[in-house]
């Protein structure tokens, strides 16, 4: 029997063959949290685009304020989007609000509570004044022309409001990956539907799919297709045909008498990488590619399929999203003794239940039977137990990925 493939080895070989997607498109501001930058992004304009008041207060000459206590007549307003057309001359002052343009002659900002006001529209410092203070400089945030956003940046609040400043509707992206998901199986029924006594209601597809968006993919849901290999074949057609980056197929990768999806798969020219992963749950996931569509054969087994979805297509996605991989694994303490582990590696669903000198405690659920989902839901992490691992005691050190 092949051996099974080591699940760092299955990662590296599935991520080494993944190409990140290369065409862009535009979209809407509002719409760009969290997409990639497909090519710099340069300002439209200069930020401020002129010498702008930091504070309220009032804009003067410095010269004229050469020690505390001197006297300055105040000719006019500056406020924000309403500039003083004049300029300031010897002993005068402008109140000026903040974001206004500082008046041609001022280079200095009073702020109102250093000074005092008097009769007769005057004002007495009651600070000292320095050239420059409380003024920001034109184009002391950036230069019209400037590069400020490099492609392959990703897309935060910070720089949608830096994209914003610098006068852009629009934002030139890569394109979302495309992932097809084909759940497949007689005993299959959708969610809110009658099972008969045969059947149960599918959820992996729901899953798989928050998942995969979260990742940062758009999702072709290709439906549940019987246990018939011509129409899970013109399902697999359909995926290729709408040119999607990555197939998931969920169940029938094994190669029972109803195990139809590897057959199916090579007889629309999947090249198989690899297949059985020394791994539990997920052992019979399976790796390969249609053309440029890369599959990517989940197991039937909800928490398995959840499983494998962390660790192998949550990557892939990021990859080719072009956005950076996401760590998820973290040192931990158990709080119940683990067994020795035997030839898969394992993950025990778990629950962090404190923390001491920050690191995680966790608790593994004493079922891990891989078809409850309810575990799955409350559970916050995966204990990774390595193959061959020895008894872990209580307080022992432990690997984990985080779920939440």
């Amino acid at each position: 029997m092949k051996s099974l493939v080591p699940v760092a080895e299955a990662q590296a070989r599935l991520l080494g063959a993944a190409k990140p997607v290369t065409a862009t498109e535009t979209v809407a501001l509002a719409e760009a949290d969290q997409r990639v930058l497909g090519r710099d992004v340069q300002a439209l304009l200069t930020q401020p685009p002129f010498n702008a008041s930091a504070m309220d207060g009032y804009a003067l000459r410095a010269v004229d304020a050469p020690q505390i206590g001197s006297i300055l007549t105040v000719i006019g307003t500056a406020a924000a989007g309403h500039a003083f057309s004049g300029r300031v001359g010897e002993g005068q002052a402008v109140r000026i609000f903040t974001g206004a343009p500082v008046p041609e002659g001022a280079d200095a900002v009073l702020i109102q509570e250093d000074a005092e006001v008097l009769e007769g529209g005057n004002i007495r410092t009651n600070f000292e004044v320095m050239v420059g203070r409380h003024i920001r400089p034109c184009g002391q945030d950036f230069a019209q022309g400037e590069s400020a956003l490099k492609a392959g940046t990703e897309l935060t609040f910070a720089n949608i409001t830096l994209a914003a400043a610098m006068n852009h509707a629009e934002l030139t992206v890569y394109r979302k990956p495309v992932v097809a998901i084909l759940a497949t199986g007689d005993e299959l029924v959708q969610p809110g539907g009658t099972p008969n006594p045969a059947q149960i209601i599918a959820s992996n597809t729901f899953g798989v799919a928050a998942l995969a968006r979260k990742a940062g993919a758009d999702i072709l849901d290709l439906g549940i297709v019987p246990d018939n290999d011509a129409l899970i074949q013109a399902a697999i057609n359909k995926a290729v045909a709408a040119k999607a980056d990555i197939l998931v197929t969920l169940g029938g990768a094994s190669v029972g008498d109803h195990d139809l999806v590897q057959a199916a798969l090579k007889s629309q020219g999947m090249t198989l990488d690899f297949w059985r992963i020394a791994m539990r749950p997920g052992k019979p996931l399976m790796v390969g590619s249609i053309g440029e569509t890369q599959v990517l054969g989940l197991p039937g087994n909800p928490v398995a399929s959840l499983v494998c979805s962390l660790l192998f297509l949550e990557p892939l996605i990021r990859k080719l999203a072009h956005r950076q991989p996401l760590s998820r694994e973290t040192t931990a303490k158990t709080a119940t003794p683990l067994k020795a582990n035997d030839i898969r590696q394992d993950y025990l669903r778990a629950r962090i239940i404190g923390h001491e000198n920050g690191i995680p405690i966790v608790e593994a659920f004493t079922k891990q039977d891989s078809s409850m989902m309810k575990i799955m839901a409350q559970s916050d992490c995966l204990i990774v137990r390595a193959p061959f691992a020895p008894e872990l005691d209580v307080g022992g050190e432990c690997v984990v990925v985080v779920l939440k």
